[in-house]
């Protein structure tokens, strides 16, 4: 007797939530990375700690638990083996290696170019961009390597390393959450205390984005959407927990925005600093994730994940280009990315036309919805014409 197929799982409808939120993050991203534009005054991070990167990790980490989960599970395992479930996530690790090889050359054209066209050979010092023109052996040797990023072209090389360990961080996952969120609390807490990081080349030092500290919203998303997966929460609602995490955005907020009270707070973050805590949970570095950032943005989600108007606004008429451009993140990335830059150098070989940076940023953003949509249309599956009817026995048949 043949092997018995598994029954199918039935596909779970899509959570509006993760696309809107990971195209929010997306826009906020774009519109950060074109500093001196008036908008960027309006992005997450001008009310909190975290950033639109932290939210982008945490739901590439969740997006990457609903695409790949199930091909971890054993019967999945036992019926397919396990290359069938590492290859495509190591495949998509590699497209995220080209994308951003793609992105650095095209960085480093965009503002040769307008180092050229305005006469500001200072463009060529900008991000990162040093060694590329005064050391340029060393530096077409870390960037391949991944050791030489430059500035706003670095996310992709920590997400694309995460995504190498997720094969057993999923399978680790799927057997034992609570091991897999400690072995991502111990992994966070020793990359700070001990400055553990990724090495740089030509450059001292290690990655902007450091891959041992970040894993940890990088795997908190994806034990959210393993939960998600089976229609359950990773962290259950609690009044007192959602108090407390809503408290905790408010004192942020007052903490940013009320000079003496910043003050004072951050006055009491130095004593403990004096008194031996380690730098990472007293400070606000993003390299390795301080505390105070990383409990940030777990408030964000979990308050939000706990409002069931937040589930009915993300899915939404009014926030459909959201959705959009969240279902085609990467490519919404990596054109954000490049418009952004282009931006940037347009900004400074015009700093006396002001009316640019009201202008252009929309203009963006209108090009990044034309982009998602076109990919999105031809993505989709075309109807395939009815097959002719079966021609009888002598029949001419024609050629097709």
């Amino acid at each position: 007797m043949p092997p018995r197929e598994p029954e199918p799982r039935l596909k779970r409808p899509r959570d509006p939530r993760i696309d809107a939120f990971r195209g929010l993050a997306l826009v906020m991203i774009f519109v950060n990375h074109a500093p001196g534009n008036p908008y960027e005054q309006f992005t997450s991070r001008n009310f909190g700690f975290s950033d639109a990167a932290e939210a982008f990790f945490v739901m590439s980490g969740i997006a990457a638990a609903l695409a790949y989960s199930a091909r971890f599970e054993r019967g999945a395992l036992a019926q397919n083996g396990l290359w069938a479930a590492v290859r495509p996530v190591w495949g998509r690790a590699w497209k995220l290696y080209l994308t951003q090889l793609f992105l650095t050359a095209w960085a480093i054209a965009i503002f040769a170019w307008g180092a050229t066209t305005f006469g500001l050979p200072e463009l060529l010092t900008k991000i990162n961009l040093r060694q590329v023109f005064l050391n340029t052996e060393a530096a077409l040797i870390g960037i391949p390597a991944l050791t030489h990023q430059l500035g706003y072209v670095n996310i992709l090389p920590a997400y694309a390393v995460l995504l190498l360990a997720t094969p057993l961080a999923l399978h680790i996952g799927l057997r034992s959450a609570v091991a897999l969120a400690l072995i991502a609390a111990i992994l966070w807490f020793c990359a700070g205390f001990y400055r553990l990081n990724l090495p740089n080349y030509p450059n001292p030092g290690g990655w902007f984005f450091n891959p041992l500290s970040w894993q940890a919203l990088f795997f908190t998303g994806l034990l959210i959407g393993l939960r998600l997966r089976e229609g359950k929460r990773l962290v259950p609602k609690s009044a007192i927990l959602f108090a407390l995490a809503a408290g905790y955005l408010v004192l942020v907020i007052c903490w940013m925005k009320i000079g003496p009270l910043g003050q004072w707070m951050n006055n009491q973050l130095w004593q403990l600093g004096k008194a031996g805590a380690p730098f990472h949970l007293i400070s606000h570095n993003k390299t390795y994730l301080a505390l105070p950032r990383l409990l940030h943005i777990l408030a964000l989600v979990y308050v939000l994940s706990c409002i069931p108007a937040v589930t009915r606004l993300t899915g939404s008429i009014a926030l459909a280009p959201l959705r959009l451009l969240g279902r085609q993140g990467l490519l919404t990335f990596a054109s954000g990315t490049l418009i952004a830059l282009f931006l940037q150098v347009i900004f400074q070989g015009s700093p006396d036309e002001v009316w640019l940076r009201w202008a252009l940023p929309p203009l963006g953003v209108l090009a990044l919805l034309a982009i998602a949509a076109l990919r999105e249309a031809a993505s989709r599956p075309r109807s395939r014409p009815e097959a002719a009817p079966r021609a009888s026995a002598g029949a001419t048949v024609p050629a097709e």
